[in-house]
């Protein structure tokens, strides 16, 4: 059942996203971060493509953002909205992943900013580079505009499979996952709020994105397993409304549900491309409501790939 403080901040997120018509353009939405716990703020992507929920976490010494928009004039947008909700001096800055909108918009922030990253985003970046964010340059003029010349920072902090920050009466665990959506996904968990930002690994009642070829879903479900004992008060996926710690379950059912339909289906001697198209035709069917269905058989296949 969710409890009040989480119906509490999923309204207040609500109205906020109410008060404001959400625009096609991929800008991160200017005076309209949300407190959501005593250490922690969002500003949320008001469903808009290519725009991230973005995390403020502010302790009485140093303060950390959680995913930067795509390019620099979003990154000044997150700047301000930072710089709104805390006078810190020392700043922290990571993103869950290594997708363009999430981590472009860092070039942005001071060179005083320390970059926290995890290695294996780091491989992600030394292998694929700025291919996706010329990908997504291409889908409007604007995309191109907000792209140009946006690089990734230096890392100033590299860490394996997890770092923690002291912010100062606040703890934050970053914790390296994957691979899952990415090779390098990191997850960020406020500890005294309870509050955890977790990239593209859970969402809201929607289908994940296997977005790169070394993705598991072995992996995905072990970080679930991971996940769920936080029991997070509120759980703030990269894209998509918050939501309470059931969406960590209600991911791991959907994912196994198509696991194990993919490996029936091996077993009974169907190719991948068989696998694929009957899984695709079934599972979304069984979970209605459900967002971007046309990933199920991207999971199957994984999960079909990687099943002996």
């Amino acid at each position: 059942m969710r409890s009040v403080a989480v119906v509490a901040i999923a309204l207040a997120i609500s109205t906020a996203v109410a008060a404001q018509q959400a625009a096609p353009d991929p800008l991160v939405r200017e005076g309209a971060t949300v407190k959501v716990a005593p250490h922690t703020w969002v500003i949320p992507d008001f469903n808009v493509g290519l725009v991230p929920n973005v995390g403020i976490i502010v302790g009485t010494r140093a303060t950390l953002v959680v995913d930067t928009g795509l390019g620099p004039r979003n990154g000044e947008t997150v700047l301000r909205a930072t710089n709104g909700v805390s006078r810190n001096t020392e700043l922290y800055v990571v993103s869950t992943h290594f997708h363009p909108e999430h981590a472009l918009g860092e070039s942005a922030f001071p060179a005083t900013a320390k970059i926290v990253r995890a290695r294996a985003q780091q491989q992600d970046i030394d292998e694929f580079g700025l291919a996706l964010a010329k990908t997504f340059a291409s889908r409007s003029p604007l995309a191109a505009d907000l792209l140009k010349d946006a690089q990734f920072r230096k890392a100033d902090i590299l860490f394996d499979r997890e770092h923690t920050l002291d912010l100062g009466g606040v703890r934050v665990r970053l914790l390296s996952l994957g691979p899952t959506h990415t090779r390098g996904d990191t997850i960020v968990w406020v500890e005294g709020d309870r509050i955890l930002f977790a990239g593209d690994v859970v969402m809201n009642r929607t289908f994940v994105a296997v977005a790169s070829p070394y993705s598991s879903v072995k992996a995905w479900l072990a970080d679930f397993d991971q996940l769920e004992p936080l029991r997070p008060v509120m759980v703030v996926p990269s894209h998509g409304p918050a939501g309470d710690a059931s969406l960590i379950g209600e991911q791991r059912t959907v994912m196994r549900a198509i696991q194990q339909r993919a490996i029936e289906l091996k077993r009974q001697g169907k190719s991948a491309d068989e696998t694929v198209q009957t899984v695709q035709t079934e599972l979304p069917a069984k979970f209605p409501g459900w967002a971007a269905p046309a990933r199920v058989g991207i999971i199957a296949r994984t999960a079909y790939t990687e099943t002996p």
